[in-house]
């Protein structure tokens, strides 16, 4: 009985988008929440309830849907990225119209916010210059979520995550398909972090944040894109893939890829080492790589 009562004493909390990134968060929430997990799949219920979360059907996109979410709990992980079109992010607006007053969010956006910044160093006072419709959504939610904790007296950190990656999210189609990349003088600076340590960093966001706080959720990694996808291939036995000039590779690869090797920045990662005290087990892509048990 009071195992029973100790379940249902736990504090709630509430993740939106539990894909990859939340289900690998889920048990380390397990023992402190009783968390809630949205779907809008009935499929994927009997999926998250072994994985230790409730499922609760209701669908960003249908406002209507999501009044059973009002006053379900106050922490809030937002995974849920932005619909496919226009500049703002109506799932965000959808969802803070339904928040409860003091809540704590933390919020997963993208490092896409900052645009081009010609492979300079870059920390969170840097100036948001968005270049397509994706960012512009990104940065779009960021404004709407911090307008809406400063209204409602509720805390909020927002985590800027560049690529992730993971044994099960490596561009290995890419490089089967010999897709090209940038010759090493056009190339740009990426960013990476391992799938387990961003969940380890929202977990400690949760508790640790300032509010209204932006952290970068990158590792130590000051690679640029074609030395990662070398990286990949070498540690796959995979064939390195071509590397042509800008001119060359633009009438190669499609909008979207072209718009990721347009973007060159390197990101400083302090914030998550010495506020949320976050010691990363993949500091580098390359450590990373080797515990899937590879050698490069």
């Amino acid at each position: 009985m009071q195992n029973i009562k100790k379940k249902f004493h736990k504090p709630r909390l509430l993740i939106l988008g539990c894909g990859d990134v939340g289900m690998r968060l889920l048990p380390m929430l397990q023992q402190r929440f009783r968390v809630f997990a949205v779907t809008s799949q009935a499929a994927r219920c009997a999926e998250l309830r072994a994985a230790g979360a409730i499922p609760v059907i209701a669908d960003l996109d249908q406002p209507a849907t999501l009044a059973r979410l009002a006053q379900l709990a106050h922490i809030v992980v937002h995974l849920a990225p932005p619909q496919s079109t226009g500049h703002q992010d109506q799932r965000t607006r959808n969802l803070v119209a339904i928040l409860p007053e003091g809540a704590t969010l933390v919020y997963i956006s993208t490092t896409g916010v900052y645009g081009d910044c010609g492979g300079e160093l870059v920390d969170e006072t840097r100036c948001v210059h968005p270049l397509n419709a994706r960012a512009y959504r990104r940065v779009d939610a960021e404004q709407v979520l911090r307008a809406w904790a400063r209204r409602r007296g509720s805390r909020l950190a927002i985590l800027r995550v560049p690529g992730i990656y993971a044994a099960n999210r490596l561009p290995i189609e890419r490089l089967q398909k010999g897709t090209p990349a940038l010759r090493r003088e056009d190339d740009v600076y990426t960013n990476h972090i391992h799938a387990d340590d961003l969940a380890r960093i929202i977990f400690a966001a949760i508790f640790r944040a300032s509010p209204l706080r932006v952290y970068h959720a990158v590792d130590d990694s000051a690679l640029k894109m074609g030395d990662y996808f070398d990286a990949v291939a070498a540690a796959f036995s995979l064939p390195l893939p071509p590397r042509l000039p800008r001119a060359e590779l633009e009438r190669n690869v499609s909008p979207m890829l072209l718009s990721f090797m347009s973007e060159s920045r390197r990101l400083t990662n302090r914030r998550i080492k010495t506020e949320l005290g976050v010691s990363l087990r993949y500091a580098d892509v390359r450590v990373g790589l080797l515990e899937m048990g590879v050698q490069i």
